[in-house]
């Protein structure tokens, strides 16, 4: 294990807590929750906390029963958190550390051993990994850590679904550094809490694996995320139903130690909502509003301390300025997902942060073939969170937390500031975001929204992979009549979908009799399919055997001739706009190469693919990690530079340990064809 590095320069993240400066150690270590025998941490002796959620808001008083009893499910009324332990894991071993993410907590190299020479090195390293792996599955308790679990609740796929809860989650403390920052740290996995309901509170090394390196590779992407600082897994197995199909089975239960200034969600507010009208389902805690100002003063003074200054005595305008700006973050954050292609894949009010965090990385997917009608999440029958819905679904989920802050933030006012301030602000930010994708990079022009519409569609049409699409742009011949032209041609439709993926892609999703029935029932009660919502499923059924049927008609010649000609039309309109974009300019060189640099800077070579991840899985699955090791690695420098390390980090791959015979595919390859197979839910 590398020495950890002890800062992050002019990292995203340190922007993000610049508001939590003051924040000071405790002079002493000590906890009252943890066991008087707790083992001595030696790396992770520096850490220190001081859990101010714990004290600013209220903690349930926990329920007479034995102790050291499994926490029983309940409804936890009157509480935003309730006092937990972790459950203890069968021999945990670490799978990974995040360098990056655990220097924002200060933490530097492993401590030196007593001896020298020899394989003190190796010692060392071992002693640190053992270690992490005690503290950060939960078995040992750090010092001055004091487990809870939050109490939230949250519209799931659009209905009020009442109590939720951290279910697999523990909060285990604020841990203060030297630089004045604050950071939450959770493991999530740690065990059942009284919101895990009929489940163990357990997750798996295949969704943790997943949860890990996703958390990372959007931090190093330069988008707002919660952190990941480490993975450990264990010999401790739980039963699983992957597919819901009625075939489960025995995984290893693992752990992730997530990092974050908060985890506070929309949900966290919605304890307080009354009966619902669709569902009957209330929360805990209605009727608390001394909560709800206890939440908002904590949340505001902490996390938005400039918010607090400027509206001293006047709650109702401070309160409005927190919701605008989480109005103004949210949309940016959504906008940064939409250039990267990014799926969330449930979001639900209770996976949405307070502080316009990418939070709880679940059936999450980046898009490989570009289609707009995306959906990741094998369980969203119905495409609600699908990738080009995500901007909708996050202004709604807006919309319920401004019903969950009343009244003490009037629902007339916060609607108006989310109709005057949401829209606007993802436009304006993914116009910016696009635009730097394009290599346009002096004055907007009116057109460059039409600009990038047509190219997505173009990318549509002709099934072209939209990281590798993005990434090509930058070596787009501007000068018109150049001899490459015609070789940039061909390299960009080697990212389209070959006829054998598109036939795939399109191919009938739905039992023919079932179709069959479904038409019969539009004929003769259509009130009734819409009801019983498969409407949309059905139209998408017919235009998927429209396509197939069309590919059964077309030759691989005949697709590269229309893949060329519809990309021929849409790189004329880019080049008058590069030409524009040029105009004036003294020096074209160096325009070219700022342009060069942007695009480079704002468009990854390498993402976290869904086929990458489960080639990691499957070798951690088997006791190799180191898999997952690299590619985390990779993914921390996702736009490839001049000079940079990635091209000899994939160098370095082992021959025959793909899915594929011989050299593993390059990690910005597109996916090869049984990835279109993975099901994630």
């Amino acid at each position: 294990m590398a020495a950890l590095r002890t800062g992050l320069g002019t990292s995203l993240a340190a922007a993000r807590v610049r508001s939590l400066r003051g924040c000071r150690p405790p002079p002493a270590p000590g906890c009252t929750s943890a066991a008087a025998m707790e083992p001595a941490p030696r790396w992770l002796a520096g850490l220190r906390f001081d859990n101010r959620a714990l004290r600013a808001l209220p903690v349930e008083a926990p329920p007479p029963g034995p102790e050291g009893a499994p926490p029983e499910p309940r409804p936890v009324r009157g509480a935003c958190f309730v006092r937990v332990r972790p459950a203890p894991l069968r021999q945990p071993r670490l799978v990974a550390l995040s360098e990056p993410a655990l220097a924002l907590l200060g933490l530097g190299a492993p401590p030196a051993g007593a001896g020298a020479g020899a394989g003190a090195g190796d010692a060392r390293e071992a002693e640190a990994e053992a270690e992490a792996a005690l503290f950060f599955s939960g078995n040992a308790l750090l010092p001055g850590s004091e487990p809870a679990a939050h109490c939230y609740c949250g519209h799931q796929f659009g209905q009020f679904a009442g109590q939720l809860g951290d279910g697999a989650a523990m909060y285990l403390g604020e841990v203060c550094t030297a630089a004045g920052e604050r950071w939450e740290l959770q493991l999530k996995g740690a065990g059942p809490t009284p919101f895990s309901r009929q489940a163990d509170g357990r997750k798996v090394l295949r969704s943790s694996i997943r949860e890990f390196l996703c958390s990372e590779a959007m931090f190093h992407l330069g988008i707002s995320t919660t952190r990941a600082g480490a993975c450990v897994t264990s010999q401790s197995m739980v039963v699983r139903d992957v597919f819901y199909d009625g075939n489960p089975k025995r995984e290893p239960c693992a752990v992730v130690l997530r990092i974050a200034p908060t985890f506070l969600r929309f949900g966290s507010f919605e304890i307080f909502k009354s009966t619902d009208e669709h569902t009957g389902r209330a929360g805990p805690s209605v009727g608390r509003n001394d909560i709800r100002v206890q939440m908002l003063d904590y949340v505001i003074g902490t996390f938005y301390p400039e918010i607090q200054a400027a509206h001293v005595g006047d709650s109702v305008q401070r309160n409005a300025a927190f919701f605008r700006e989480v109005t103004r973050r949210t949309a940016r954050m959504v906008a940064e997902w939409q250039c990267v292609g990014f799926c969330h894949g449930v979001l639900n009010t209770d996976n949405m942060s307070v502080m316009g965090l990418t939070i709880d990385y679940g059936p999450f997917g980046f898009l490989d073939r570009y289609d707009s009608d995306h959906v990741c999440n094998a369980s969203d029958n119905a495409g609600r969170y699908a990738y080009n819905k995500q901007p909708e679904v996050c202004k709604w989920n807006l919309q319920k937390l401004a019903e969950a802050l009343e009244p003490e933030l009037p629902l007339a006012l916060a609607e108006a500031i989310l109709a005057e301030d949401y829209d606007a602000e993802f436009r304006r930010h993914y116009l910016y975001k696009m635009r730097r994708k394009l290599g346009l990079v002096r004055a907007a022009c009116e057109e460059d929204a039409a600009l990038v519409a047509q190219l997505l569609e173009t990318m549509q049409q002709t099934g072209a992979d939209f990281t590798n699409t993005f990434y090509l742009l930058s070596s787009f011949p501007v000068e018109a009549g150049s001899l490459s032209l015609a070789d940039f041609l061909t390299a960009l439709t080697t990212q389209c979908a070959s006829l054998e993926e598109l036939r795939l892609a399109f191919r009938p999703q739905m039992d023919p009799r079932q179709l069959s029935m479904m038409l019969m029932l539009a004929q003769s009660n259509p009130q009734l399919l819409a009801l019983i919502g498969t409407q949309a499923n059905v139209t998408k059924e017919l235009e998927r055997m429209e396509q197939q049927s069309r590919l059964e008609q077309l030759s691989p010649a005949e697709l590269l001739s229309r893949n060329r000609s519809q990309w021929a039309d849409w790189l004329q309109g880019y080049r008058a706009r590069l030409e524009k974009d040029r105009e004036g300019v003294g020096d074209a060189a160096a325009w070219q190469a700022e342009r060069v640099r942007v695009m480079r800077a704002t468009n990854p070579k390498y993402i976290l693919r869904n086929y990458i991840a489960q080639e990691a899985i499957a070798a951690a699955e088997n006791g190799d990690f180191s898999e997952v090791r690299r590619v985390l690695k990779l993914l921390e420098a996702p736009y490839c530079m001049e000079g940079e390390a990635t091209e000899a980090l994939e160098a370095a791959q082992p021959e025959g340990t793909s899915g594929a015979a011989g050299r593993r595919r390059s990690y910005s390859s597109k996916p090869p064809l049984w990835a279109a197979e993975l099901c994630v839910t």
